[in-house]
């Protein structure tokens, strides 16, 4: 229920204010709206305010506004001047390019929100690298400090991770340089080709890169009630030290115990206050996977180092014009990223697995209002900055495909031809609908795991 509230609070929002920045440019140009609707099909509400009729419609997956227009029907003598194919070149660029730049500052508001709440920089150290994962089999160490992702310099955690999930689709491999904690250069490499089914199960959402800016601790956080570890009577703040009478001290080796434990009694060793104690724990069998065997779980998680924790973050307190400042750049800074992936994806150099479809921006939308109010309009940001690059992109059915028809009317003082553009608009369709059908199969694909 979170997850459908929180995507169609989503589509309202950002849909919203795409198609009011084509409304408000198109009357400011003179041109009669007859219809601006949220949604496609046919409309549930309907409200008809002077001469626009406003509409919510039960597919939420874009929206219109219809204006006054002799290629779409009859025009009547008087409303000829109003009709939006009538207008000279630079007011329809004007029209369409509104819903983009709206949706772009309507990005830049949203960072700069959460900008505003304050600012924790996470320093690009690897606090702890997952066994059997990219980063281990790349040879990665706890403790480096990486300083640029092949040719790109990162200046905290979240760039870097981001930059990582760019360069993973190059063929020729991706070079991380690092240091470590006496200054000493350090250089890894990941064999993209050799990763490739890591690398688009990591895309997916299948599985983890494998660094993490936090260190885990033996101490266990979380317990959930009437959980195996629960019943067995331990409690958050226990530090397990043993399975089984061997001593385990890192959290990864007692998750791996367990999980190669499914259903069978293990005795585990750990101390409360000071003081040691045991308890017979039996992990519950649990399917990940229709192919893969049962794995053990007793229902409990890991707490991080809060030393390390401290050690490697600073909040910052920005002002409302700082905020604003970082706004700007953080959606340059995405758009630009944005540009150069469809980029590379264009010359075979990014997976298709990275496009997203509607299951998983709504899948997204539920986990950050879970999450919390900061994250939800980080996520919001996203999308709108998202929503505002792509319509720009020159593909005719996109408002960036209309812009390209009419700048080229524009310098050769006359429009294209009808067949001209239709054939364009067929192409646009066609672009739009493979795209759809990507997008389509990559959310069932991280649906269904």
């Amino acid at each position: 229920m979170l997850t459908l509230i929180a995507f169609v609070i989503a589509i309202l929002i950002l849909v919203s204010v795409h198609e009011y920045g084509h409304f408000l440019v198109a009357r400011a140009c003179g041109i009669k709206v007859l219809r601006f609707s949220i949604g496609f099909g046919k409309p549930f509400i309907s409200k008809k305010i002077g001469n626009t009729e406003w509409c919510l419609a039960p597919i939420p997956l874009g929206g219109y506004v219809k204006m006054v227009d002799t290629r779409e029907g009859e025009v009547s003598e008087e409303d000829l001047p109003y009709a939006f194919d009538k207008q000279p070149a630079w007011k329809r660029i004007a029209v369409v390019v509104a819903g983009p730049i709206t949706n772009l500052i309507l990005a830049i508001i949203f960072f700069a929100i959460v900008a505003f709440q304050g600012i924790v920089e996470v320093r690009p150290v690897v606090g702890m690298v997952v066994p059997d994962t990219i980063a281990a089999r790349a040879g990665i160490q706890d403790g480096v400090e990486v300083v640029s992702i092949d040719e790109y310099p990162v200046d905290d955690f979240s760039d870097m991770y981001m930059q990582l999930n760019m360069s993973l689709s190059e063929p020729e491999g991706v070079t991380i340089f690092a240091k470590d904690k006496d200054g000493q250069n350090l250089k890894f490499f990941i064999n993209t080709q050799q990763e490739k089914k890591a690398i688009k199960s990591l895309i997916l959402g299948k599985e983890s890169f494998g660094i993490y800016p936090d260190r885990l601790t033996n101490t266990v956080k979380g317990i959930k009630v009437n959980s195996p570890a629960y019943v067995a009577g331990l409690r958050d703040g226990d530090t397990i030290v043993a399975v089984e009478d061997e001593e385990l001290s890192s959290p990864w080796d007692i998750t791996d115990r367990i999980r190669k434990s499914p259903g069978r009694s293990l005795n585990v060793t750990y101390i409360r206050n000071g003081e040691t104690h045991q308890a017979t724990v039996l992990p519950e069998s649990v399917e990940e996977h229709p192919d893969k065997p049962l794995v053990g779980k007793i229902g409990t998680w890991w707490a991080a180092d809060e030393e390390w924790g401290n050690s490697i973050r600073k909040t910052h307190q920005p002002t409302i014009f700082e905020s604003f400042q970082i706004g700007v750049k953080q959606t340059v800074d995405y758009s630009w990223l944005t540009v150069k992936f469809f980029g590379k994806m264009l010359v075979g150099k990014a997976s298709l697995s990275h496009i997203s479809g509607p299951v998983t921006i709504a899948d997204m939308a539920g986990k950050t209002a879970a999450a919390g109010l900061k994250q939800y309009i980080h996520f919001l940001a996203l999308v709108s900055l998202s929503l505002g690059v792509l319509n720009l992109f020159p593909i005719p059915m996109l408002d960036g495909g209309h812009l390209m028809f009419y700048l080229i009317e524009l310098i050769r003082g006359k429009p294209l031809s009808d067949k001209t553009q239709e054939v364009g608009m067929r192409i646009g369709l066609t672009l739009m609908l493979i795209l759809m059908l990507i997008a389509f199969s990559n959310d069932f694909a991280r649906l269904l795991g």
